[in-house]
């Protein structure tokens, strides 16, 4: 309410400033005709003005801003994987028996082209049955996420996070993980029923990892390729990867 009053007194504030300077060019040089054919004229360009300011060049701008607020979005994106997400995929990785066949299609490359990147998100399917569950690696996944908690935290409280759904998905699935085996004291003789969920849990949140992975793998491959030569030879997802260029 407070706004919109400001608003309005600037609105008098200006109307009757250009009433003054109308009124007083009338009075000094007593020209009606032209005072009022030029205000006319002035006003006919308002809707031309309006076009202009609002419906462009407000876009331009909101959209400028829009990709910066991005950029630092997937500044972010780089800090969860270089702390949390490329040692989370070690983690869920070390739960699938077969885990060469998932990562046999995330092996990017330099030749990599966009329509590469966008198959991971629509061609990869994990099933919960390939994730073989046991005390041992529940509570190595349950000691690294209490262990990261805090970051996460921060990061789920950047401002930024607004304008990216997808990583906002993939940090609470992060969290859900996190809270389902923060609240089970042993992972011993669970339930097949208990298993099954937790598996779905994980699944949930590795596929978001990898799909937030592959969005952002084809983002530095774009704008930061000295950045996507450094993630081509870090690559979780490829355990013969050497940091060491050859």
């Amino acid at each position: 309410m407070k706004e919109n009053s400001w608003y309005l007194k600037i609105a008098i504030a200006l109307i009757t400033t250009s009433v003054i300077f109308y009124t007083a060019q009338i009075f000094i040089f007593h020209d009606e005709h032209n005072t009022f054919f030029y205000m006319l004229q002035d006003l006919a360009f308002v809707p031309v003005n309006v076009l202009l300011v609002t419906l462009i060049l407000d876009r331009l701008l909101k959209k400028r801003e829009k990709q910066s607020l991005l950029n630092k979005m997937n500044m972010v994106i780089g800090v969860f994987f270089n702390e949390v997400g490329s040692d989370l995929i070690g983690i869920f990785g070390n739960c699938i028996p077969n885990i060469g066949e998932v990562n046999a299609g995330l092996q990017i490359s330099a030749k990599w082209k966009e329509k590469d990147f966008n198959g991971i998100s629509k061609n990869f399917v994990i099933n919960p049955d390939q994730f073989m569950l046991n005390n041992e690696n529940l509570t190595v996944l349950k000691e690294f996420l209490e262990k990261k908690k805090e970051g996460l935290l921060n990061m789920l409280a950047n401002p930024n996070l607004l304008e990216h759904d997808t990583f906002t998905n993939l940090l609470w699935a992060v969290f859900h993980v996190a809270d389902e085996l923060a609240h089970r004291q042993d992972f011993n003789n669970l339930p097949k029923t208990d298993v099954d969920h937790l598996r779905g849990d994980m699944v949930r949140a590795y596929s978001l990892i990898i799909f937030e992975w592959a969005a952002y793998m084809k983002h530095l491959k774009k704008d930061y390729p000295y950045l996507f030569s450094l993630a081509v030879r870090t690559n979780p997802f490829n355990p013969e990867a050497e940091i060491t260029v050859t």
